[in-house]
């Protein structure tokens, strides 16, 4: 990509970028971590992380990502450096398995509302 097109599409002016490749300014690090966020992870940046179960999970620090090996993906808020190895497999493998369980529930409500003639209240109403 081009500095022009990575401008373009991130609302960058080109000078700014220019500035920042040049040492001349650097990004606010809020605008870091949302470029971050938003470029597509490389080797280098995921920490493989592997379960007592044999399951392995890769963890984006920058991104704040955890993925799994299907390809889900879930924002994480806590920092996980420092949390100890053999308790992180277990919470990994948690977190996951209450995602595959909302994600199958939502499948599942979404084949019954196609299904069905109902419109559904929040308890907020």
């Amino acid at each position: 990509m081009t500095q022009k097109e990575f401008a373009d599409l991130y609302g960058i002016p080109l000078s700014t970028l220019r500035k920042w490749e040049q040492g001349e300014a650097s990004p606010a690090p809020y605008v870091l971590q949302l470029l971050a966020r938003t470029l597509p992870s490389t080797d280098k940046t995921l920490q493989k992380l592997q379960g007592t179960d044999g399951a392995v999970y890769y963890y984006d620090k920058y991104k704040k990502t955890v993925e799994d090996t299907k390809g889900n993906c879930i924002q994480v808020q806590e920092e996980l450096d420092g949390v100890k190895t053999q308790n992180l497999g277990i919470y990994l493998r948690d977190l996951f398995e209450a995602f595959y369980e909302i994600q199958e529930k939502f499948n599942r409500d979404c084949r019954y509302d196609k299904e069905e003639d109902i419109i559904w209240k929040s308890w907020e109403e």
